[in-house]
């Protein structure tokens, strides 16, 4: 019988400033026989993150940069089609990092490149959200770096993104309040009226530090206590203005500048006044918590306490423009690429 055909996105060039689609190239071939021990899983959904624009560099950064002519690096949930590995049957549904291609052929000897996932209470996407990378990078930010305590205020830039938006549920869950900052009004009206927050601010009406930093005031009065970092710049100089004593930020990602753009601070001495812990983290280096953090952001997808949105592109020819979309704020909550 005739191999299925797999569609792969490469990174063909290194984009100078902005990315563009010409910076990706949809390539196919055939998929091949499997070997002993290999698994053949055919994706549902992709995962697309702002930290894939920091990997399309050659610079230093935290992680490799991703290979030139190599599949795009990403996150994928699907469904096992073939298998000649005893630990996974077809039909069974897995989460991995299987990148921008239909399907994957895996050496499933090898430890932790597939997990299989229960989808009786918990829907396939959601482990590549909130259940997933997201939501532990949202759960580790709050719960180790600004663990909140009752009655204190948390503030979440890029609020009602698959990140932000976990990160004021959980803070809520713990007694804080929590804060958003958002771009438009339905997106602040969705992290306030279905997300549970407290309040957010939309930082388009806000157009320099000064108005922002006011915002901040009429939102927070009794200051901030905690930030969830994802976007850096005028915001982070606004929340400092704001921030407490012994407040604490969680430095998650700097997206302002992913494309090379300089990011002062417009007053670091605040740290130093303020007594304030700046740390920032990467979740792919504290994988002895991820159970702790999946089972409780389980049990709340699970129980329908932890809210989440989705942004779905369909078919992988759509994946560059809809990356070049999150990067710009154009999706709306988890922006995923729908494979099958």
């Amino acid at each position: 019988m005739s191999r299925p055909i797999n569609r792969q996105i490469l990174l063909a060039s290194r984009p100078t400033g902005e990315p563009s689609v010409d910076n990706f190239r949809l390539v196919e071939s055939a998929v091949p026989e499997l070997a002993a021990g290999q698994v053949l899983v055919r994706h549902h959904f992709l995962s697309l993150d702002p930290y894939m624009r920091g990997r399309m560099n050659e610079g230093k950064s935290y992680a490799q940069p991703q290979p030139l002519d190599a599949v795009m690096i990403g996150g994928t949930v699907g469904e096992v089609v073939e298998s000649r590995n005893e630990h996974f049957a077809v039909g069974d549904r897995v989460v991995g990092m299987g990148g921008w291609q239909e399907y994957q052929l895996v050496d499933a000897h090898q430890r932790g490149v597939l997990q299989k996932v229960d989808t009786r209470h918990v829907p396939l996407s959601a482990y590549l959200g909130a259940v997933g990378m997201p939501g532990v990078t949202a759960w580790y930010g709050l719960v180790k770096i600004i663990d909140p305590k009752p009655g204190q205020t948390v503030v979440v830039s890029a609020a009602s993104g698959a990140v932000g938006g976990a990160v004021g549920q959980l803070a809520k869950a713990r007694g804080a309040r929590a804060v958003g900052i958002a771009g438009g009004p339905d997106k602040c009206r969705y992290v306030v009226e279905e997300l549970g927050f407290d309040a957010c601010i939309d930082y388009k009406q806000h157009g320099d530090v000064k108005s922002l930093s006011g915002a901040l005031k009429a939102a927070c009065p009794d200051g901030i206590d905690g930030h969830f970092e994802n976007v850096g710049g005028p915001i982070l100089d606004a929340v400092m203005l704001r921030a407490n004593a012994f407040s604490r930020i969680a430095m998650c990602g700097m997206i302002s500048g992913y494309n090379g753009e300089p990011i002062p601070l417009a007053a670091p001495q605040l740290i130093l006044v303020n007594r304030m812990k700046v740390e920032g983290f990467i979740v792919s280096e504290h994988m002895e918590l991820w159970p702790e953090a999946l089972k409780e952001l389980g049990g709340l997808v699970a129980t329908g306490q932890l809210k989440y949105r989705e942004s779905v592109a369909e078919g992988l020819a759509a994946a560059p423009e809809a990356f070049l979309g999150l990067l710009k704020g154009r999706n709306f909550g988890k922006q995923l690429v729908r494979l099958a």
